[in-house]
């Protein structure tokens, strides 16, 4: 997904300076991804680790991690239920058809009408397969789903607003796809989160802390409104143009309660290793930052400058700088 603020493309970067302080030898670490988000960073290394607890109060984000992180192993038979669900008749009396479509009357364009149809077929079928035991199956479905349906919507990539016109890549088809994971059959016991990382930390401990907040006034529920619709799935009154739903508001995306926010996660943190991600255009400044973690251990950064987020190219955001720095804080405890 092309995601605001994805690490994807500085993993490289982010796992090589981990590696420079705490060891190459990761085995008998629990490592906590706070903010998750997609999980890029998470599953960097899942492989590595002795366990991964990983975090986020958005319900999408929740249901990708639940499937890419704490899943264990394909189901035999995912090859088969792609395909049926890929299959099935539409619907068109779906929710999504019904509000983020333009041919319902909603007035609103997120998707084509085929494919608005269609992920309300997938969508429903999904809730009615029997998962016996276990939910295992109904997270990578629903992971494959909300996944399939980002690659066709018609958006600059995030869903504060739909385009006026179907974009090429809105007029294609969805075609659902499986949200392939690396099975793990030696850690058992990693752990998703769907909290407050402000509560939650009070109640886990581990070795490494990655944190990865908002950076700025963006709120991360509005901008993927439609993927927790889709996650969700229920019935409300979409509000305005947008057809928004009730969203989180995340104190780190505030200017008067980020930083008391932030010391309050540092104190509270149980790792002996903490790492924070934030960039250079933030609400937090440079300065902010140090001041807070230099008072709980040994502190340090890294720098990275690296191209600036764009949506896709129909972002027609005009950006004079082009390039921004991304910091990794370091506070050894």
């Amino acid at each position: 997904m092309n995601y605001i603020g994805s690490k994807f493309k500085l993993l490289s970067w982010i796992k090589e300076e981990i590696l420079k302080v705490v060891g190459n030898d990761l085995s008998d670490k629990i490592f906590c991804d706070l903010f998750a988000g997609t999980g890029a960073v998470g599953r960097a290394f899942k492989k590595d680790v002795k366990q991964i607890i990983s975090n986020d109060l958005e319900e999408y984000s929740y249901i990708l991690n639940r499937n890419y992180i704490e899943n264990l192993n394909l189901p035999n038979n995912y090859l088969l239920l792609i395909d049926e669900l890929n299959n099935l008749p539409l619907i068109d009396s779906g929710f999504i058809y019904k509000n983020y479509c333009l041919g319902s009357g909603s007035n609103r364009q997120y998707f084509s009408d085929y494919n608005g149809k269609k992920i309300d077929t997938i969508r429903t079928k999904i809730e009615e397969f029997n998962y016996n035991s276990t939910l295992d199956l109904y997270y990578f479905l629903l992971a494959s789903l909300l996944e399939s349906a980002d690659k066709i919507a018609n958006t600059a990539s995030v869903y504060g607003a739909f385009l006026k016109s179907l974009k090429k890549s809105a007029q294609q088809n969805l075609i659902l796809q499986p949200a392939i994971f690396e099975s793990n059959h030696q850690n058992r016991n990693n752990k998703v989160y769907k909290l407050d990382s402000n509560k939650l930390i009070k109640n886990i401990a581990g070795d490494i802390l990655y944190i990865d907040p908002p950076y700025n006034h963006r709120q991360y529920g509005a901008n993927y409104h439609i993927l927790n619709t889709i996650a969700i799935y229920d019935e409300f009154i979409p509000k305005g143009k947008t057809g928004m739903r009730i969203y989180n508001r995340s104190n780190y995306s505030k200017k008067g309660k980020v930083l008391n926010n932030f010391e309050e996660l540092i104190i509270n943190a149980k790792f002996k290793y903490i790492f924070l991600s934030y960039n250079n255009e933030g609400l937090m400044s440079l300065e902010d930052i140090k001041s807070v973690m230099k008072k709980y251990g040994k502190y340090d950064f890294v720098a990275k400058k690296y191209q600036r987020f764009k949506a896709d190219k129909t972002d027609s955001r005009n950006h004079k700088a082009k390039s921004t720095y991304e910091y990794l804080h370091i506070l050894k405890k």
